[in-house]
């Protein structure tokens, strides 16, 4: 069933450095047999190592069409509730709740907006491709798919027992963030749990970027905690995974 999953990431996310290798290994090879400056040798060099090891990194480490699995099993460990996804995406994070706790249903929630399909490249398909990765996978029964802007997401309050979000609420500005952390508290039921993964500026995060790490920020370690208290969940439990961060929240 794994090869029929496709959760949207282009060659280029994952093999478009093997362009840049092709270029400058053989610009490196050619500058260091024809003695040419030392300088550009360096350079030419750098760029071709830099360019397999982010390769190797994204293919085989972070692996960003492979199955996610839960960064920590404290996560809903009764296995079973009404979970939502936030920022569902094509289903990583979905499919990683249903395969990891086999008694829950997930609802799945994205915009599915034009930077979605800039990113997946599903123009025209909404929750489509997400619910095609369901059915691959045979877990299409527990999976629903609901647009909306997780700034204002259109539940009850107390709606769900668990929430979980990966790699989406590094994308909006402060202000979002917290609008998002308010209405997630609001929707989750006391005592339920909140599990988010977002970006981190790590080791492994700054070989894949390369030259753009250096440029921007993405929110600490100890901002995502302070942001949490403040929207009154209580952090249980945080970690790292390479370039990310997790967080375990219960609502009081």
């Amino acid at each position: 069933m794994h090869s029929q999953i496709n959760f949207g990431y282009g060659w280029q996310f994952i093999y478009g450095y093997l362009i840049v290798t092709a270029l400058f290994l053989p610009l490196f090879l050619l500058a260091w047999s024809r003695g040419w400056s030392k300088l550009w040798t360096a350079i030419f060099g750098a760029l071709a190592v830099w360019s397999l090891a982010a390769f190797l990194a994204v293919r085989f480490k972070m692996d960003f069409n492979g199955r996610l699995t839960l960064p920590t099993e404290s996560f809903l460990v009764s296995g079973s509730g009404k979970i939502l996804d936030i920022g569902a995406g094509t289903g990583r994070s979905t499919l990683m709740v249903l395969e990891a706790r086999p008694h829950t249903s997930v609802v799945a929630l994205d915009s599915f907006s034009e930077q979605y399909v800039e990113h997946f490249g599903t123009a025209g398909n909404g929750g489509e491709a997400l619910m095609q990765n369901m059915a691959a996978a045979g877990v299409e029964s527990r999976a629903s798919v609901v647009t909306a802007d997780m700034r204002q997401l259109p539940f009850e309050p107390g709606t769900f027992d668990g929430i979980v979000s990966a790699y989406t609420f590094e994308h909006l500005g402060r202000r979002g963030i917290r609008k998002s952390l308010d209405e997630a508290s609001r929707v989750l039921k006391p005592q339920g749990e909140f599990l988010m993964m977002v970006l981190a500026k790590d080791a492994w995060l700054t070989l894949v970027w390369g030259p753009v790490a250096l440029h921007g920020r993405l929110p600490a370690k100890t901002d995502w905690e302070g942001w949490l208290r403040d929207t009154g969940f209580a952090v249980v439990e945080s970690g790292t995974r390479p370039a990310s961060f997790y967080f375990l929240a219960r609502k009081p």
